[in-house]
């Protein structure tokens, strides 16, 4: 059993993860180089291979068992009114995408997923971090836990979503303690002036409240349960080498507090998408990531990420099933 009931064995489980194969991957390129095609004409997609060919460890890899998780979590940030919505909301989502009528549930059918639902505590929410930490360490540790068991292991992509109420506060606050700077509230839920301006003001209590910087401590004093969770749930895809597809602004705020704990711990994640959140830019800029797609969306879930699957499998398409000018028996250059 992996041991993750502390903060410190989970930073031991990190610094220990696996590398992709350098052989699979440099096998990878080098059959892209034999592909009936220019060499580079398929831009990024061409690096997408190799990139997912080397987690795998196989150099002509295809995409059969993608998984999608979704955790929900509560924060008592959100008596702050620093949400448009009521947390009640967060139950009434998760009934949603158990009953298959959310637009991550079109997306996961979509793309083939194997989508489940993982409820945190909901009548439980986390402190109000603008007091103190919003989560003890027993509890951060729980809910990276949580994440960590639900990746399949038969999965050969990881996708993470998340749904809870006052999460772009919390997200937000991550990145602010971790980037410094100014600027990283934004509307989320479509809050009015003064719904803005009071996000603003909790996220800078909570960083007065909260003077810890380091990655996991962070995330134990402004994260949520479903922020830990998405936490778990990627360290636990580099655990079985399974490629992660990150979503939105609060999925990448989880996976910033791994970078901050081990720079090497989003190697084998890509960003799905850039979303309309206006300070997620900026996270991805921190983390050297470029979006597969930018069309505007806002809406979590894993809604942005499960629709880039559809990107990374094309890629993987084109490099495992396209002929090598010897098998089409066209002279290369």
């Amino acid at each position: 059993m992996t041991d993750l009931t502390s903060l410190a064995a989970i930073r031991a489980i990190l610094a220990a993860a696996p590398d992709a194969s350098g052989a699979a991957r440099s096998a990878a390129a080098a059959r892209n180089l034999q592909l009936t095609k220019p060499p580079g004409a398929l831009g990024r997609l061409e690096d997408l291979a190799a990139w997912y060919a080397g987690w795998r460890n196989d150099p002509r890899p295809r995409i059969t068992a993608p998984q999608v998780l979704i955790f929900a979590g509560n924060h008592g940030v959100a008596a702050q009114g620093v949400s448009a919505f009521p947390v009640a909301v967060t139950a009434q989502m998760v009934e949603n995408f158990r009953a298959g009528g959310a637009a991550i549930n079109q997306l996961a059918e979509l793309a083939g997923a194997r989508l489940d639902v993982h409820a945190l505590d909901l009548d439980q929410p986390t402190a109000d971090f603008t007091q103190g930490a919003a989560m003890t360490e027993a509890e951060v540790c729980a809910a990276f836990a949580t994440g960590w068991t639900a990746v399949d292991p038969k999965a050969d992509l990881l996708v993470t979503g998340e749904m809870g109420i006052g999460n772009t506060t919390s997200a937000a606050a991550i990145a602010g303690a971790l980037l410094g700077g100014e600027g990283w509230a934004g509307r989320g839920t479509a809050v009015d002036d003064a719904g803005l301006a009071r996000k603003a003001a909790a996220i800078a209590q909570g960083l007065a409240a909260n003077p810890d910087r380091s990655g996991l401590g962070v995330l134990m004093a402004l994260g949520g349960r479903e922020v830990a969770a998405v936490a778990g749930a990627i360290a636990g895809a580099r655990a079985r080498r399974i490629p992660v597809i990150l979503d939105g602004f609060i999925c990448t705020a989880a996976a910033l507090c791994l970078h901050v704990e081990d720079a090497r711990a989003l190697d084998h994640c890509v960003a799905g998408h850039l979303s309309a959140e206006g300070a997620h830019d900026r996270m991805l800029a921190a983390l050297g990531m470029q979006p597969l797609l930018s069309l505007g969306l806002r809406l979590g879930e894993g809604s942005g990420a499960a629709l880039a699957i559809q990107v990374l499998r094309g890629a993987l398409a084109c490099h495992s099933g396209m002929a090598t000018f010897a098998e089409a028996g066209v002279s290369g250059a």
